[in-house]
């Protein structure tokens, strides 16, 4: 039985697990940050590495999210507080990452991982929710930053208000703010998002 307080400090240290880095590295011998949009996520992996890598980096972001904060959940003496704070710094885990010199990906799916830990259905409403924005900004970033800030507030309109509206409070916050730092980046494809150049 862990102490409570170690919880947060597992749940920093699996998000920062930088799979992308690992696995690109490792296939390509390329750094992911290095092109694309810059940052190491699931679509620069794909990019680089191809769909099923990139397929395995976002299972494993999903993971590095859910298993600390489903152990946190799983050791029933720690208080709700533990639980929010475990998710969150799974989350700023991914996007800073003390093991990839603080330069990570973008959090969605390890804050996705660690909503299918509290709540399932969380889960579900918070993914419709990022679908919804980004089909009617039509901007991935600003409809993460948006999705960050009105999660809570949906998942309250949907009458769940158990610990799942803490996590994504958290995890949402972090979010917004780590997509700040795309929110003039232009897209050209709603998916992938890369320029036309790269595309030729």
């Amino acid at each position: 039985m862990f102490p409570p307080f170690l919880f947060p400090i597992l749940g920093y240290l699996f998000g920062s697990l930088s799979f992308s880095i690992w696995i690109t590295r490792y296939v390509k011998n390329v750094d992911v940050r290095n092109s694309g949009s810059g940052h190491a996520t699931t679509t620069n992996t794909i990019r680089q590495a191809g769909f099923g890598w990139g397929a395995l980096v976002l299972v494993l972001d999903v993971a590095k999210g859910f298993i600390p904060t489903y152990l946190a959940v799983s050791q029933v003496d720690n208080p709700p507080y533990i639980v929010v704070l475990t998710s969150t710094f799974a989350v700023i885990g991914h996007c800073w990452p003390i093991f990839a010199q603080f330069r990570g990906g973008m959090g969605l799916a390890t804050a996705g991982g660690t909503f299918l830990a509290v709540n399932p259905l969380a889960f579900l409403i918070s993914l419709g929710l990022l679908i919804l924005l980004v089909l009617v900004v039509h901007h991935s970033a600003r409809a993460s930053v948006f999705t960050g800030i009105l999660v809570t507030p949906v998942l309250w309109l949907f009458n769940i208000r158990d610990i799942s509206v803490w996590v994504t409070l958290g995890a949402g916050i972090v979010i917004a703010i780590r997509f700040l730092t795309d929110w003039n980046r232009k897209y050209r494809e709603l998916w992938l998002d890369r320029d036309k150049a790269e595309m030729e």
